[in-house]
């Protein structure tokens, strides 16, 4: 009964934003206790926090804004390292965890051999590699790209690994039986039956890139997102660590999106649910 009450696309805009306007309501009601505050942060500060970060103009004191709205816009530098790390590490860990997804899932013998250590490398915390890694590349941008990109790998990784294996035996048979070689199998069995596996994974692996990236700028760096997050921390300035936050999930969803587009765009061979249900 419920599976069939599907609301509108407009309809479920409305909801969406109803929730979001209901959330941020009562985090400002709560918030007008001091000590909640000082714990919580005010939706209103964390707003004005943002516009000074973006915007070069500022506003006087007004009615939502008793203390006037500074503009700065001295955070794209902090925000342009970042999103760089993300990127490289986003890019390389795809590409890194595809390749070796594919040999391995196409080479029993080399998989067996390298299982244990595969499996060892995926259950360690990859945290801990950071001090490794500054060590290794320095405080620049290198030792936060590794650590996002041992993140990213694993994901990307094990979804090829698995999507390879996947393959429908009668599939590969019919395809050796027209004549097909092992480089046209890749190219027209394997491959698509992983790229599925490869999207959905890449979802994922945009939110670890960004995970990976700040984590690094924590441990030690002097710009980035994650600096101007550790400096709130330090003196306390909660608003600002909302902001840092909400600035950050922003960007994933933009990067998200742009992944979401190339899927449907390379995707368009694959039925809709909807018209699976139909058949």
């Amino acid at each position: 009964m419920w599976s069939a009450l599907k609301p509108s696309d407009k309809n479920l805009r409305y909801w969406q934003v109803g929730l979001l306007v209901a959330f941020l309501g009562l985090w400002q009601l709560a918030s007008r206790d001091q000590q909640l505050a000082f714990f919580l942060g005010e939706p209103i500060k964390v707003a004005g926090r943002i516009w000074s970060w973006f915007l070069p103009f500022g506003f006087g004191p007004s009615l939502l804004f008793p203390d006037g709205l500074p503009g700065n816009a001295d955070i794209y530098l902090h925000l342009g390292t970042t999103l760089l790390e993300t990127v490289l590490a986003f890019g390389i860990g795809t590409v890194l965890g595809l390749a070796f997804g594919l040999w391995l899932a196409l080479a029993p013998m080399a998989s067996a051999i390298m299982d244990p250590y595969i499996k060892a490398l995926n259950s360690m915390p990859r945290v801990i590699l950071a001090p490794i890694f500054a060590m290794w590349f320095g405080l620049g941008i290198w030792s936060k790209v590794a650590l996002a990109v041992t993140l990213v790998f694993f994901i990307v990784f094990f979804n090829v690994y698995q999507g390879v294996k996947e393959v429908s035996p009668v599939v590969l048979a019919n395809a050796r039986m027209l004549g097909a070689n092992q480089r046209q199998l890749l190219r027209t069995v394997y491959l698509p039956s992983a790229t599925s596996w490869v999207f959905s994974s890449l979802h994922t692996s945009v939110g670890l890139a960004f995970v990976g990236a700040v984590v690094g700028e924590y441990l030690g760096s002097a710009r980035g997102v994650g600096y101007l997050i550790l400096q709130a921390e330090g003196t306390f300035d909660v608003n600002t660590v909302f902001a840092g936050i909400v600035v950050l999930t922003a960007f994933a969803l933009v990067l998200d999106g742009i992944v979401g587009r190339v899927e449907k765009r390379l995707m368009k061979w694959q039925p809709r649910i909807g018209d699976t249900e139909k058949l």
